[in-house]
């Protein structure tokens, strides 16, 4: 027998050793090859009689098995290739391609022989349903990295192989739902008490711990092949509590989900409908089930962004080439506020010595008290200990003296939004640093390529922008000014890898990419509300359509008086006079004269508690604003959606227009994690690309410009490329890899 990703051999008392290795790679995922294998491995130990029982482990020892080839079926989603074929036929093929591996999985668990998995490390997803389709499961108990689950939820897909239909019969409807649904990992520990494994072990000892149990058990079989098998807990339709998990469980994912996600959806279907049935009919609509998600856009728009550009981005896919690592031996950061405090912890908690530099030591140490509390806190609730934490902690350097930054491969500039501050700084650091040390300002507003003009190395010089709470927010924005070097944007994307986080490459512009487009959505609500919209209808809708807050609560979490200031400030650099501009004046009615500037003062478009969270929107607001919409069916909604997701993705495409970002990937991903665009959609690329198509959201917007104005009128680069018929990711493919026409 043949095979690429095992090795194969059969012992003395015939018990086959299946060792799964896929060449080439540090971690198994099950490839088109893998399970071509695991075919042949199941009819091998069927029709061969000197196999007495299977076992398989893992050659990788970064553990078992993390899945599914994301990339391959990442290839198939969202419809794929339109092929010549009848819709019967096509419907018959995608099912025979989907059950592939579920079919191949029973034939081995009914192959009538024994068959115990050893599982030294992660069981994913797929990884986690080959196991689950053993009879016999033993885990190591001496891999803190260890972990099983079924993250399928999580970027759009749902278990395909099994995994909805062998959890819920193992332990139950009720401890399985929430691991579906939510993607949830868990140790060891946790999987023998649920009975998800039978035996925990030393990874030494687990392969001969499967080999003994095989030999003790010639005639093993599923628990849920056993005549008179019950569902621990019953099920849906006979059980009172397991039905009320599944109705208790449906009402959460409407109230969290808006049915955005319908992989959700169709996962509580998959266990409703074939936890009622026997295992064979229940892995079949599991399949159909799959089947439909994996065609959905959604899917194909997550897998994209979640996933796959989320690796590369976080491995450094778009950093220059040509130019060597840097390894940080010293970091100043300069401003210990809160973002740079944040900084600080960042650094040291890498492992990166850091001077935090502030007028006055005390004001430095102040900023370092910070990591003191966050320290604390991880100590406290276990994830640390307490000599780790003072390792942390002995890493930051507090001071008032700019000596101290001799000798730093980067500093960072985290003080407050002023230019002749910022330019002071620059000059105060430099005097002191190496000739080839960066120098990066952390603003989310001020221009790269104004703000280098107070340097001596102006190539050496370039934005970092972080997002609050820096040890919570997992993005970073570099953005080069008009002289920063390629090789400064290096060393920048190298220390946010270093720190982490997960970089995106972009280029001046007031505003840069994320605040200019995040921007865009608060502003969209404040024309709702000078329109008469209601204010509780507008919040409704923007969470409903994906966005993680409705856009007048985040106003009021970024500061409406930071918003007055920042559109004042545009609207001074752009000559235009905001005197008879409504929203402004409103903004300013709110600020000025009611003292009403936000969460951070208990008080802006909401009232807020003390603990900071939103108690209900302010009554008053229908002083200034008349209210003239107080009701929203079914096709407002609808356009309010599109209003709010069409106006962002309109700036994204303007920023592409103007080279402020240059790569699909960062844009999607800027959005997603910057300013929680709507994940469903994998991200404003995506949005436009997958969920819309090009050519339907160009006439989209067009209709929305002609109704409420030119922020919503396409750019010249998306006429261009509805008229090709061009998405982003063929306009702006990854970098490196060839484009199909010039932006």
């Amino acid at each position: 027998m043949k095979l690429e990703t095992f090795g194969w051999d059969i012992d003395a008392d015939g018990i086959a050793h299946a060792v799964f290795d896929v060449p080439g790679r540090s971690m198994n995922t099950l490839t088109g090859k893998a399970v071509a294998d695991i075919i042949a491995i199941a009819e091998e130990v069927a029709s061969n009689d000197a196999i007495k029982g299977l076992v398989i482990s893992s050659g990788k020892p970064s553990g078992f098995c993390a899945g599914a080839d994301l990339g391959e079926m990442g290839q198939r989603a969202g419809g794929g290739q339109k092929q010549e074929l009848s819709e019967a036929e096509l419907k018959k093929q995608q099912f025979d391609q989907g059950f592939a591996l579920n079919g191949t999985l029973r034939k081995l668990e009914t192959c009538g022989k024994p068959v115990a998995v050893a599982l030294n490390g992660l069981a994913l997803g797929g990884g986690l349903e080959v196991a689950l389709a053993c009879h016999y499961r033993v885990a190591a108990n001496d891999n803190p990295k260890l972990q099983f689950g079924l993250p399928e939820a999580k970027i759009g897909l749902l278990p395909g192989a099994g995994g909805t239909q062998r959890l819920p019969r193992l332990v139950g409807v009720q401890a399985a739902l929430p691991l579906i649904l939510q993607g949830q990992s868990f140790d060891a520990e946790k999987a023998l008490a649920m009975g998800v494994v039978q035996e925990i072990a030393p990874s030494s000892e687990t392969v001969d711990k499967a080999k003994a149990w095989v030999k003790a058990n010639p005639t093993a079989k599923a628990p849920w092949d056993e005549k008179g098998f019950k569902v621990p807990g019953g099920v849906p339709h006979k059980s009172p509590g397991a039905g009320q998990v599944a109705t208790m469980s449906n009402m959460m994912l409407a109230s969290k989900t808006y049915g955005n996600y319908p992989a959700q959806k169709n996962i509580l279907s998959c266990v409703y409908e074939g936890i009622q049935v026997p295992i064979d009919a229940g892995l079949r609509i599991e399949t159909r089930y799959f089947i439909n998600t994996q065609q959905r856009p959604e899917a194909k728009a997550m897998i994209r962004s979640l996933f796959l550009s989320m690796q590369e981005l976080s491995k450094g896919a778009n950093r220059p080439a040509g130019h060597p690592k840097t390894e940080f031996k010293k970091i100043a950061v300069i401003g210990a506020g809160l973002m740079g405090a944040g900084i600080a912890y960042v650094q040291a908690k890498a492992g990166i010595p850091t001077v935090l530099v502030d007028v006055s030591k005390e004001n430095a140490e102040k900023g370092k008290d910070y990591s003191r509390r966050l320290v604390d806190k991880d100590v406290s609730r276990g994830k640390s200990t307490k000599e780790k934490g003072d390792a942390l902690l002995d890493l930051i350097t507090t001071t008032d003296n700019y000596d101290d930054v001799k000798g730093a491969d980067l500093v960072i500039e985290a003080v407050f939004e002023n230019e002749e501050l910022k330019a002071k700084i620059t000059q105060m650091a430099e005097a002191v640093l190496d000739d080839d040390a960066v120098f990066g300002s952390n603003t989310s507003t001020l221009p790269i390529t104004g703000l280098a003009k107070a340097s001596k190395r102006p190539e050496n010089f370039i934005g970092i922008h972080f997002f609050s709470p820096v040890e919570r927010m997992g993005l970073v924005e570099i953005i080069s000014g008009k002289e920063t070097s390629e090789a400064t944007l290096a060393k920048a994307i190298d220390y946010v890898l270093a720190i982490r986080k997960t970089p995106i490459a972009v280029n001046d512009s007031r505003g840069f990419y994320t605040s200019r487009c995040f921007g865009t959505y608060t502003r969209e609500g404040m024309e709702m509300l000078g329109e008469g919209i209601k204010p509780a209808i507008i919040e409704n809708v923007g969470r409903q359509c994906g966005m993680p807050m409705g856009a007048l609560e985040v106003s009021d979490s970024v500061g409406l008086d930071t918003a007055l200031k920042v559109t004042r400030a545009t609207a001074e650099a752009a000559g235009v006079d905001l005197q008879s501009d409504d929203r402004t004046q409103f903004l300013a009615w709110l600020v000025e004269d009611q003292g009403r500037v936000g969460r951070k003062a208990g008080k802006g478009f909401y009232d807020y508690n003390e603990k900071g969270k939103p108690e209900r929107l302010w009554p008053d607001i229908n002083k200034m604003i008349e209210v003239k919409v107080d009701e929203c069916p079914p096709d407002l909604k609808k356009e309010l959606t599109n209003r709010f997701l069409v106006r962002q993705a309109i700036e994204v495409a303007r920023c592409f227009d103007e080279g402020v970002i240059t790569d699909a990937r960062d844009a999607d991903i800027g959005s997603i994690l910057a300013w929680g665009f709507a994940p469903f959609t994998g991200g404003c690329c995506s949005y436009v690309d997958l969920i819309w198509g090009i050519k339907e959201f160009v006439a989209e917007a067009d209709r929305l410009a002609a109704k409420y104005g030119d922020r919503f009128e396409p750019p010249a680069v998306l006429r261009d490329m509805a008229a090709k018929g061009e998405g982003f990711y063929d306009r702006f493919p990854p970098a490196g890899s060839k484009a199909k026409a010039a932006a």
